[in-house]
């Protein structure tokens, strides 16, 4: 009895061909993103999710406004995630530590835990969003000690809030 693929991958070339084609419009976009600034960003959002708002922040206001629609049992649910979440990455900070070893006199050896300067953390949405990545990534990199954090999302209905 003979294997009958139903299915095959791309050849390699074709494969190339693709990654180089990815590559090129990435690289575009990056250097349009960073010559052109909220202005290409708004074209883009306008193009792929029909909306294009003044500005992509949100206002402190506009924060406390979404954040009164939510019911007090999911805020308390969530201020229960987070405090779980903040502790374990507490914790495991705690097990990292800086080394430094002299290996022979004069040479010194070792690493140190430095955070980076910024973090971007994306929470993967549609259909089904996966919020507790949020929790998760933007908890841990606070924790770390990181300066400057970026949330991205997809874009949801407007003032619509997750159940």
């Amino acid at each position: 009895m003979s294997i009958i693929y139903l299915k095959k991958g791309i050849d390699e070339t074709q494969r190339i061909n693709d990654d180089d084609k990815v590559k090129k419009i990435v690289e575009t976009t990056l250097k349009q993103i960073k010559n052109e600034g909220d202005k290409f960003i708004r074209e883009l959002s306008q193009k792929f999710d029909n909306y294009s708002p003044d500005n992509f922040k949100l206002s402190e206001e506009e924060i406390i406004e979404i954040v009164n629609q939510v019911p007090a049992d999911v805020l308390d649910d969530i201020k229960f995630a987070q405090e779980q979440i903040r502790n374990f990455a507490k914790a495991q900070m705690e097990t990292l530590s800086d080394l430094e070893v002299e290996t022979m006199p004069g040479v010194i050896l070792g690493h140190k835990n430095i955070p980076v300067q910024s973090v971007g953390c994306y929470v993967p949405a549609g259909k089904f969003p996966m919020v507790a990545s949020a929790h998760m990534s933007v908890l841990t990199a606070s924790v770390a000690g990181v300066p400057a954090l970026l949330l991205l999302l997809h874009l949801l209905k407007a003032n619509q809030i997750l159940q």
